[in-house]
């Protein structure tokens, strides 16, 4: 029995004894733990999807059932969309295999890095802040935005590194140029990014311009870092933290290696364990790894299901129909995600019942979507009766990725 398949059989027969919702989930499919010997064996549980997911936790709060841990000895829970409370137990198992995204880029003692990743109610401020300080490096805890603030701590206190958006580093360097200072007064030789789409030319920029040692992370609320990009594989290396399968969004059942379907994953957290989770994004595993991976995702070719992922947040369709209940006076919404200039915007289409009146109703939206979802809505418009098709995609995608 290879390695693999027994960690995946240890997994399973440790959530099923600990985790209640596990449970539930292979009962309810007549599957027992002795049933699971192998990789292979996991076609046998049905995927859970995200909205599977958030139901479950509505049915079972706080935490769903997932949790196979004592509550009190968390150090943090988090909220995700849905809402999801996510624990975010120790996981000391998987704590050096975690750092290997950001080895590969070579934080360690002597580096100074700016964390322009939020730190509160999302995780990644505090995964990526707990695993640079793993690395030896020191952090520089800034969170987004306050663009000139960053430069000036970056050139002050020599900041080697940065994690955050590429979006973001990008207008961190416009800024810097426009302020005169010059490309070889960057101190920043380190990044790994995250949250959304690493371009060519944003790479062209950060390791052909300023001499970067790059990568992207690939992760979610729910699982963690999931992989990682490296110079010489096409797309992801992915986390020993975790194992993927590759399956059809419709039933569920895995395909063939170099085939593109959903992502679904087993994590290897016995404190948090999902098993057969879901992303709805949709992916490709190569047929034989690259060295030193013990999988290689091939790239993330969009997603399976309706959520859109907008500044590392999603966006669902759902969470429209939860505006109109709120705000009776609208009739129809439709959400359009464009990207100029390297920035994502977010434009809320909003159709009224005939005679009422929107008045003040574009401030309320937009404090509403900062609050329950924590996205900005950059216009809301108020059209015409009927503009809106209501057969359309309520979140329209149409932003060009180079």
């Amino acid at each position: 029995m290879t390695t693999l398949d027994q960690r995946i059989r240890d997994l399973v027969a440790h959530a099923y004894a600990h985790a209640p919702a596990i449970k539930g989930i292979l009962d309810g499919a007549g599957v027992t733990p002795a049933d699971i010997q192998s990789a292979a064996d996991l076609r046998k549980i049905p995927v859970t999807n995200k909205d599977a997911l958030v139901k479950i936790h509505e049915e079972n709060p706080p935490f769903g059932g997932f949790l196979a841990v004592d509550p009190d000895t968390l150090p943090r829970i988090y909220i995700s969309p849905g809402p999801i409370y996510d624990p975010q137990p120790p996981n000391p198992e998987a704590a050096e295999a975690s750092l290997a995204a950001f080895k590969y880029v070579g934080f360690g003692r002597g580096d100074r890095v700016l964390n322009t990743f939020m730190y509160h109610l999302t995780p990644a401020g505090m995964l990526l802040d707990e695993a640079l300080r793993a690395c030896g490096a020191t952090v520089l805890p800034t969170g987004p935005g306050n663009t000139e603030l960053q430069i000036m701590m970056a050139l002050k206190l020599n900041a080697t590194g940065f994690v955050g958006q590429p979006s973001f580093l990008m207008t961190v360097l416009d800024k810097m140029l426009e302020m005169g200072i010059p490309k070889e007064a960057t101190p920043i030789k380190k990044a790994l990014f995250s949250a959304e789409p690493y371009t060519p030319a944003q790479r062209a920029r950060f390791e052909g311009e300023y001499g970067m040692k790059t990568t992207s992370a690939y992760g979610t609320a729910d699982l963690g870092f999931v992989g990682y990009t490296r110079d010489d594989i096409q797309g992801f290396c992915i986390m020993d933290t975790l194992y993927l399968e590759i399956c059809d969004p419709q039933t569920g059942e895995p395909l063939e290696a170099g085939s593109t379907g959903e992502i679904v994953a087993t994590t290897f957290n016995k404190a948090y364990p999902l098993v057969r989770f879901g992303t709805g994004d949709l992916g490709a595993l190569a047929p034989q790894p690259a060295a030193g991976c013990s999988q290689q995702l091939l790239g993330l070719f969009g997603r399976s299901g309706e959520a859109v992922k907008v500044r590392g947040m999603f966006l669902h369709p759902n969470q429209l129909m939860a505006a109109k209940t709120i705000f009776p006076q609208i009739k129809n919404l439709q959400a359009i995600i464009t990207r100029p200039e390297n920035r994502d915007v977010v434009t809320l289409k909003v159709e009224l019942h005939e005679g009422a009146s929107g008045d003040g109703l574009d401030e309320q939206i937009k404090k509403l979507a900062e609050t329950a979802i924590r996205l900005r809505i950059d216009e809301v418009l108020f059209v015409a009766t009927g503009e809106i098709n209501a057969a359309q995609r309520a979140v329209r995608d149409e932003r060009k990725w180079e």
